[in-house]
């Protein structure tokens, strides 16, 4: 025989599918990452990583999980193919030289992606983010731990049975086991190879951010479990449905209605939504984190495609601009139920409802996913976005389209009142969306007109960002009207409860899919 007929058949080349993610409470704000090496032929989970990160913005996050699993990839087999799957449209196209790369914090991050392995060893997906739930549980479960000044623990997480992965981990449960018997030899590899994070369930590495240690301290923000009260994610755990009736500072009004700062709820107060009925997530893609199982994560991805993306459009429509719509805390004229639109006293926050935006700053700290404040002039709204700003550390711009409805002479009156001094005006403002209040206030007709501008202005100015809008009844219900193709008269047909959140996504081919309506449980 010759040598080369006694040489052995070449080993076939291994290959893996890694998934990373990464997210920022904040961007900038407490960041981690999370990633997951699979084999592609049995989708078994052979390595995870995860890290927390300190405060770092949201897209040098999710670079820093694509590293990390390229790294726990090459730590296996150095000659191995890889097929990277990441629910973030920027870092596959610039991974895959369709976009270029402009910001200096990620230059680095993405060279030092691209050596890990050999040209044409990795290639690129997008994949929804309901698609991505094990890297972004991990993810979450990284900035947990660093909340708690804690590093991740491969032994305690639960990132894969949350989300639904049907195949145990290949490593040992007791958390010294990178990868399964077969490839054991391998498993130093995997972490002396420089990995940035926990690799597998070994210690977390050296945190380098472009060459700077960005550390493993606690987060700056408190951070519940991993998706609470989320949205979405947007912004996640499931938003709660809003209760039909609703209450808590919601100014119901008596006989036909009640009109108390533009909210008329004599007729049945229930929300419709079509889509995903979720809170915001731990980023500013919008929506939806997967926690608990993940079922809002697919309700929203569902939701673009249905409201969104019918059948025909492209399936990628990247990160849409999330809305969370916060309604200002109560003022003096709340419980009272008067009529308090733009062109009246302008009252201030009483202290029920400086509580109340104490209590929803609060909770959106916890949820770590606005990027913006953006607040209507008027002054219950401004003092309301200036407490949660504070606590987000961010700042607060005014949008004069989000002010509330003129409400002409009806301003400080009840729906009583009103009904007695001008009930042949009143009767026509009800019937009709063109009618004007009396002493020639703002039609409802003209604040949706005046909605869906402030709308196109805001998601072409937010795009792929989650901003907090602080405004009023009536322009928060316009956005859900709007959003859901329905008919003027369903204002009349939602309540919406003071200090309340809502949210809708807009998508780029302008699509919109509700994710929240009425969510109060931050006030409880």
């Amino acid at each position: 025989m010759t040598d080369q007929a006694a040489r052995p058949a070449a080993r076939p080349a291994r290959e893996f599918v890694v998934e990373a993610d990464g997210g920022s409470r904040g961007n900038p704000g407490p960041a981690g990452y999370g990633a997951v090496v699979r084999d592609a032929a049995t989708g078994e989970t052979l390595v995870e990583a995860a890290e927390y990160l300190g405060v770092v913005t949201n897209n040098v996050a999710e670079y820093r999980g694509l590293l990390a699993g390229l790294r726990a990839a090459r730590g296996l087999d150095p000659d191995a193919l890889v097929h990277v799957r990441m629910d973030s449209k920027l870092v596959v196209e610039q991974m895959s030289g369709r976009w270029k790369i402009k910001h200096p914090d990620m230059k680095p991050l993405a060279t030092e992606a691209a050596r890990v392995f050999p040209p044409g060893r990795v290639t690129y997906e997008w994949i929804p983010r309901a698609d991505n739930k094990h890297a972004d549980r991990l993810a979450n479960e990284a900035m947990d731990a660093g909340a708690r000044g804690e590093r991740w623990s491969a032994s305690g997480s639960t990132a894969e049975l949350d989300a639904g992965g049907a195949g145990g981990r290949a490593a040992g449960a007791g958390g010294s086991g990178a990868v399964p018997a077969g490839a054991a030899e391998r498993a130093g590899a995997a972490t002396a190879a420089g990995a940035g994070g926990a690799v597998g369930r070994g210690a977390a590495g050296e945190s380098a951010e472009g060459g700077r240690r960005t550390g493993d301290g606690p987060a700056a923000t408190p951070a519940g479990p991993a998706g609470s009260a989320e949205p979405a994610d947007a912004t996640t755990g499931a938003g709660r449905a809003p209760g039909a009736g609703g209450s808590g500072g919601g100014e119901a009004a008596p006989a036909r209605g009640g009109a108390a700062e533009g909210e008329y709820l004599g007729r049945a107060a229930r929300s419709g939504a079509r889509g995903a009925v979720a809170g915001t997530d731990r980023r500013g893609a919008g929506a939806g984190a997967a926690a608990g199982g993940g079922s809002s994560a697919d309700a929203d991805v569902r939701a673009a495609k249905a409201v969104a993306s019918p059948g025909w459009g492209p399936p990628d429509l990247g990160a849409p601009a999330t809305f969370v719509l916060l309604r200002h805390g109560e003022t003096p004229l709340t419980p009272q139920k008067r009529f308090s639109g733009s062109g009246g006293s302008d009252p201030s926050l009483s202290s029920v409802g400086r509580e109340q935006a104490e209590k929803v700053a609060a909770s959106l700290a916890r949820r770590g996913t606005i990027e913006a404040v953006v607040a209507s002039p008027l002054a219950r709204t401004r003092e309301t976005a200036g407490i949660v700003a504070a606590r987000l550390g961010l700042e607060v711009a005014v949008e004069e389209g989000l002010r509330e409805t003129d409400f002409g002479a009806w301003e400080g009156l009840t729906f009583g009142e009103v009904r007695d001094r001008h009930p042949d005006d009143l009767d026509a403002w009800l019937a009709s969306p063109d009618a004007e209040p009396t002493g020639g206030g703002e039609s409802f007709a003209a604040t949706g007109a005046r909605i869906a501008a402030t709308r196109d202005r805001l998601v072409a100015a937010y795009a792929g960002r989650t901003v907090l809008l602080v405004s009023h009844v009536t322009p928060i219900k316009t956005f859900v009207q709007l959003a859901l193709g329905a008919p003027p008269e369903s204002l009349f047909r939602m309540e919406l409860s003071a200090a309340s959140l809502s949210a809708v996504a807009y998508y780029a081919d302008g699509g919109a899919s509700v994710r929240l309506f009425n969510e109060t449980s931050h006030l409880r």
